[in-house]
């Protein structure tokens, strides 16, 4: 299974957060949601859940 990767600098926000999340694509979804939601004041909803699944991207494995 390929690890998913959530990045908060490829957002912007005027707090320029540098947290990356990787990980499962389920946990890295509920952790990115959780952080936006107690970090950067986001509502927990459907759309942003989405918005964080479209930003996934793939982990890159060292070779």
């Amino acid at each position: 299974m390929t690890r998913k990767v959530a990045d908060c600098r490829s957002t912007p926000s005027v707090m320029n957060c540098t947290l990356t999340i990787s990980g499962e694509e389920e946990e890295v979804v509920k952790a990115a949601v959780d952080h936006a939601v107690s970090v950067h004041g986001h509502a927990d909803t459907l759309e942003l859940r989405s918005e964080v699944r479209a930003g996934l991207v793939d982990e890159k494995v060292p070779a």
